[in-house]
């Protein structure tokens, strides 16, 4: 497994040229985490990155020149957008590439998503919605201050599957 190391990652808009790249990275990351099986609805959302691009803004994280991590980053009333207030940035579909897990990478980018929030005018707060069984998605995001909002915790559309969310104030 080659890993990256955190301090030589950076983020930036993710361009076309990028998208086949960031489908397998997502794809990878959630499928070989058990999220969800191959043919679950929700992996063709995750995998239509050009519609992502469309109507949010995708970027990815980059280490040695190489595309190792994805997000996509919205605002309240996008189409992309879950549970972002007024006065927040919301981010979703993170996904790491498998085989750069567990060298910083995540953190890393969730560290330069709160750099951007912050010259962001108008920004004063980070949303995130993470199903129960993302466990160490909760960990990362409570060690960078991200506190659980639960009254403002939904379930999936015709599943029964819990989403947490989690909220830091810039």
């Amino acid at each position: 497994m080659s890993v990256a190391l955190a301090a030589t990652v950076t983020l930036r808009r993710a361009v076309p040229a990028d998208f086949p790249e960031v489908r397998r990275i997502t794809r990878d990351a959630y499928h070989q985490a058990g999220h969800f099986a191959a043919d679950h609805p929700y992996m063709n959302v995750l995998e239509d990155v050009e519609h992502r691009a469309a109507h949010a803004e995708v970027w990815v994280a980059e280490a040695a020149r190489k595309v190792v991590a994805a997000v996509t980053l919205t605002f309240a009333s996008q189409p992309y957008s879950e549970i972002a207030r007024d006065g927040e940035l919301e981010f979703r579909m993170l996904a790491v590439d498998p085989a750069h897990q567990g060298g910083g990478v995540g953190r890393a980018v969730v560290r330069d998503i709160i750099e951007h929030a912050r010259q962001l005018p108008g920004i004063e707060a980070i949303s995130i919605t993470s199903a129960t069984f993302m466990k160490r998605a909760h960990v990362l995001y409570g060690s960078l201050g991200f506190r659980r909002a639960p009254e403002r915790d939904w379930y999936v559309p015709g599943e029964d599957v819990l989403l947490w969310v989690f909220r830091l104030e810039l």
